[in-house]
């Protein structure tokens, strides 16, 4: 009895983690990426947490500095220390239009 309701209770709880799904996209729509996120994510451990600098410089004025276009170029190719690719795609084009806003 305890074999079954052990395995009744495993196998629940594995379906209901595989329909979990993937929060990617809803309604067939892929969700928008959250640049402020990505750059907390991505950017934070060299920029610091409040993106006042660190090992890195501050990028919490960043965008009275570049524009979006220039931010882009600088993640997706790198730029004196930093290194090219960090983060890619649209990720890349969510961080930069957060950073450009930073003023």
């Amino acid at each position: 009895m305890k074999k079954g309701l052990l395995t009744l209770v495993f196998g629940s709880a594995l379906f209901l983690a595989a329909c979990g799904g993937d929060d990617s996209a809803t309604n067939g729509e892929t969700a928008e990426v959250d640049g402020e996120k990505v750059v907390k994510q991505s950017c934070a451990t060299c920029h610091g947490g409040q993106l006042q600098g660190g090992s890195a410089p501050a990028l919490d004025k960043l965008g009275a500095k570049y524009s979006e276009e220039e931010i882009l170029d600088i993640i997706l190719n790198g730029k004196d220390r930093m290194p090219a690719g960090i983060v890619k795609g649209e990720k890349a084009e969510a961080a930069a239009e957060y950073l450009a806003t930073l003023k």
